[in-house]
């Protein structure tokens, strides 16, 4: 019983753990990025785009001259947004495909790169832009047939580093939790996450990321960081 239970365990775990675990292994996931020359650390937003929050995120992004990445969902891609997308390309950003349930948890490898490669062609008729390949699934949770079909569709699985997302331990979200602890756990290749949307509501209050944003980038960089995309 013990044994069945510990395997139960590690394949529940498997799937919904916020880090790498057993099948993440595989060069189909990325949970932090390589070591460079320079030591570098990669912001990337989730989400989004929320008509507010976004625009607000990329005035301090460009206000500290940093390209980020975005995950974007593509039922929040709206002939309202749409503008706010193609102004995250425009200036330099990397905008990737996220989801907005654990639905492709439970789907095909077919199913799933079929839905991924859907999102990323509406994506470049709306913005006239090509998303950036990589995936992010919702709140990190996959499968195997996720996995599969992400990589057959050409996409590459994306977490994030240890701890390096934007919760609060139950707590509402503020900057002044999060940035001193963001900055100290902080190491080259950290893949960090912060929420400039919500899953179900487009236009979620998320001042907080942007605060959080405008106070960590100069906190970082004093501790020697510069700032990357997952695809350059």
């Amino acid at each position: 019983m013990l044994l069945l239970a510990v395997a139960i365990g590690a394949f529940v775990a498997a799937h919904f753990m916020p880090f790498p675990f057993l099948f993440d292994t595989t060069s189909a996931t990325v949970w932090r990025m390589p070591r460079t020359e320079t030591p570098t650390v990669y912001l990337t937003f989730d989400d989004g785009p929320n008509p507010t929050a976004t625009p607000q995120l990329l005035d301090v992004l460009a206000q500290h001259q940093v390209q980020a990445t975005f995950f974007v969902i593509d039922k929040h891609i709206t002939p309202e947004t749409a503008p706010i997308v193609r102004r995250a390309f425009e200036e330099g950003h990397a905008v990737a495909i996220h989801w907005h349930s654990r639905e492709l948890m439970f789907k095909s490898p077919t199913y799933v790169a079929s839905a991924i490669q859907e999102a990323a062609a509406r994506m470049e008729l709306m913005t006239e832009h090509q998303a950036c390949r990589a995936f992010r699934p919702h709140a990190g949770h996959r499968s195997i047939p996720m996995i599969k079909g992400a990589a057959n569709a050409g996409f590459l699985v994306v977490g994030w580093s240890w701890m390096a997302f934007d919760f609060n331990w139950f707590r509402q979200r503020n900057a002044d939790d999060l940035v001193p602890r963001l900055t100290r756990i902080a190491s080259p290749g950290d893949i960090v996450v912060i929420h400039d949307g919500h899953h179900k509501d487009s236009r979620a209050d998320r001042r907080y990321a942007v605060e959080t944003v405008d106070r960590l980038i100069p906190e970082l960089r004093k501790r020697g960081f510069a700032f990357g995309t997952i695809c350059p």
